[in-house]
């Protein structure tokens, strides 16, 4: 273990934490602390600087999210290879960016944010290298404007085997993400200007869409089963978007017998339902639930699907899996559509899922969420006990919280004073007022198990006055 000596300089404009990080990192980049090396741990360090252990842990932080260090249990923080530092700088640029006062936040409850830190970037690299030495005419120019063929056979493979839809690459189109694939279905449907049901509360970025869209939204309210069928079934929409595997942002998953009573309705009013399974790969009790899709027999249900909490924000990649009525009408309009991804970042993605390392990354990461997801809950009932209720706490990578008697307004400014950041879920209700004033909203995808421990305790110190 190596003697850290910076020269701080507490009374100058920079905080401590970030001349330390500046420090360590210099002496790291300059070969004086070596590969390998085993840091101080931070009471020992803080001890030694007598400065506060928060400062050095923020340093600590900021150097682990730079890939310049890296932190194991029961071996202590070691300086990685500054090749490992060059291949990972890139990915977490977005992570500390993210906020402009994330210098403020020493915990960020963001709900955006994954685990940057075991993303596979040297697998990832190489699959972008190989994917370079394709053809030329394809890689380099506009692409399918369906989206690469094998990209599509993969994906096809994958939502089969995961998902229980069966389809083929055909039906497949590959989108720059959940938005532009909102934008592009409501055009391929001609729903623009027209009335469309959503879930109340609901995804506040796809309400968005169809607003710009100039659409009608008639919100469906949702109980402890997902979606209120029989309001849906008393309105005069013939299109309709869910969340049926994780409800966005309450947390439920609808019930098989809503999920029939759906089909059946669409089936009868000659109607569209726009399924959204965003995050269905990280469920953390019971069995898996099959696709709304999966259980489509009458061909009612265009499915949407992403990689960007699955494997990466920044490959920009989503999907729909349209029904087999609707192909001679994706002909005909997708004929004179460039396609929106990049061929380069498909055929890395292709190579990626045809390698078996996505199967494999899916697992780790259903894993380490479910982990972070134990340390969560488990942090909630130490800390604050009945004093709060968990909403949706079996699935994906956020959760909200029922804080009793209080309102988030200052829930959110206490826990701002103390150096923690959370949210406010109430953008997605149309009307904001409606999102009952006691919730807080909790993302921890970014977060480690520790980080996510001691931000809880500090909120609950916020909140209640508690050690």
């Amino acid at each position: 273990m190596i003697e850290i000596t910076p020269l701080l300089d507490k009374q100058g404009k920079n905080p401590l934490y970030s001349q330390l990080y500046t420090y360590i990192k210099d002496q790291i980049e300059s070969g004086l602390i070596a590969e390998g090396t085993k840091l101080p741990s931070i009471r020992e360090l803080a001890h030694y600087l007598k400065i506060s252990k928060n400062t050095v842990e923020a340093a600590y932080q900021q150097l682990l999210a730079e890939g310049y260090v890296d932190s194991k249990s029961r071996n202590g923080i070691r300086v990685l290879p500054l090749e490992d530092v060059n291949t990972n700088r890139d990915s977490v640029q977005v992570s500390s960016t993210k906020d402009v006062n994330w210098k403020r936040y020493r915990y960020d409850f963001n709900y955006g944010d994954i685990e940057w830190h075991r993303f596979p970037m040297k697998i990832w690299k190489k699959c972008l290298s190989d994917g370079l030495n394709g053809d030329p005419y394809r890689i380099l120019g506009y692409g399918h404007p369906q989206g690469e063929e094998e990209l599509r056979e993969e994906i096809a493979k994958y939502v089969f085997q995961s998902r229980g839809v069966s389809c083929s690459p055909n039906q497949i189109i590959i989108c720059s993400g959940t938005q532009p694939a909102i934008s592009m279905l409501l055009q391929f449907l001609s729903l623009g200007g027209k009335n469309i049901a959503m879930e109340e509360p609901g995804y506040n970025g796809v309400r968005t869409i169809f607003k710009n869209h100039g659409c009608e939204i008639t919100p469906i309210s949702v109980d402890s089963d997902g979606l209120n069928i029989e309001e849906l079934q008393s309105s005069s929409v013939n299109a309709v978007y869910v969340t049926p595997s994780h409800q966005f942002p309450l947390g439920m998953v609808m019930s098989v017998q809503k999920r029939m009573k759906l089909l059946q309705w669409a089936n009868q009013n000659d109607a569209v339902i726009i399924e959204d399974d965003y995050d269905s790969e990280f469920r953390y009790v019971g069995q898996p639930i099959p696709s709304l899709k999966a259980l489509d027999s009458g061909e009612r249900v265009v499915y949407l699907g992403t990689f960007s909490k699955s494997f990466l924000p920044a490959a920009r990649l989503s999907y729909i899996v349209l029904p087999t009525n609707m192909l001679e009408k994706q002909d005909e309009i997708f004929s004179v559509y460039s396609q929106p991804a990049s061929p380069i970042i498909q055929q890395a993605v292709f190579l990626f899922m045809n390698r078996g390392h996505f199967a494999g990354h899916i697992r780790k990461m259903r894993r380490l969420y479910q982990a972070k997801h134990k340390a969560l809950v488990a942090a909630i009932s130490l800390y604050m006990g009945d004093r709060v209720s968990i909403i949706g706490s079996k699935s994906g990578l956020h959760l909200l919280l029922d804080v009793k008697d209080r309102e988030s307004v200052q829930l959110i400014e206490r826990a701002a004073e103390n150096g923690v950041k959370v949210y406010s879920p109430n953008v997605h209700w149309m009307d904001s007022e409606r999102c009952p004033a006691s919730f807080v909203w909790l993302g921890f995808g970014g977060m480690s198990e520790d980080d996510i421990e001691e931000g809880i305790r500090l909120l609950s110190h916020a909140w209640f006055g508690s050690p």
